[in-house]
């Protein structure tokens, strides 16, 4: 065993933690200070830097870029037939923070979470909470290990064991139904709206955005105009952060 895993795990002043996260994770972590700021929310935070707070919003950015492009790569080659848009739609739902918040809780990354405890009041306040560590342990991982590391880590440790593909491939998530309900419940005007392609983009896809209150919230393109709406109101649903209430516990 090298010294530097003896040490972490037997002689580090964080060797409690470390040795937890390992049975959570499946390897010792090398950077302790990343996976803690990866677990810390912004209302617990402090600001460092010209109002820059070392939360995990920064770890959550990164990792929702790795995720994003390990969980494309996987796609294309599982189904090579299959259009841009069908693999667009697939990614999207692996990807949802519905999807994440459950993944986090199967790891039990809710153990290490640190934030307000008032936010327990405000069951949207929280609704992403597990989700947004999730990814930002990947960007945390990505910092430590590298994309190599992290790539085999998400394959073999969180999606081959906790997600089922050719489930989510048949399951409709139905985005457009719940944001059109939190617009009725908030009295909010929407409308889903085609729009010109950019310039230049001579495709047959279908550009669709999401009017709320006269306010762009999210926008979603496909070669099937049905597809692009259900893809703007996810994109509009993770902005306003609408997404299913799951009880929350430490």
């Amino acid at each position: 065993m090298p010294f530097s895993r003896i040490y972490y795990l037997y002689l580090s002043p964080n060797r409690a933690y470390i040795r937890k996260l390992k049975n959570v994770l499946g390897f010792v972590p090398g950077n302790i200070k990343l996976y803690k700021m990866a677990f810390r929310h912004k209302s617990v935070a402090k600001t460092i830097k010209d109002g820059v707070k070392n939360s995990n919003e920064r770890l959550e950015f990164l990792g929702d870029a790795v995720l994003g492009s390990v969980v494309a790569e996987l796609l294309f080659k599982l189904y090579p037939y299959k259009d841009e848009g069908f693999l667009t739609e697939l990614r999207s739902k692996i990807v949802s923070r519905v999807n994440l918040n459950q993944l986090s809780r199967k790891l039990g990354l809710n153990e290490f979470i640190e934030y307000d405890a008032r936010m327990i009041s405000y069951p949207n306040k929280q609704s992403s909470l597990l989700g947004d560590a999730f990814e930002a342990v990947i960007g945390a991982v990505y910092m430590d290990k590298g994309y190599a590391f992290t790539r085999e880590f998400l394959l073999n440790r969180i999606i081959k064991p906790h997600v089922d593909i050719h489930m989510l491939e048949v399951t409709e998530t139905n985005f457009k139904s719940r944001l059109i309900e939190w617009c009725q419940h908030f009295g909010k005007e929407i409308q889903f709206v085609q729009v010109a392609n950019p310039p230049g983009d001579s495709s047959k896809l279908f550009h669709v955005e999401v009017v709320i209150d006269g306010e762009t919230c999210g926008f979603g393109k496909d070669f099937n105009k049905k597809s692009a709406e259900k893809l703007a109101a996810e994109k509009a649903c993770e902005l306003l952060k609408i997404f299913e209430v799951e009880e929350f516990s430490r």
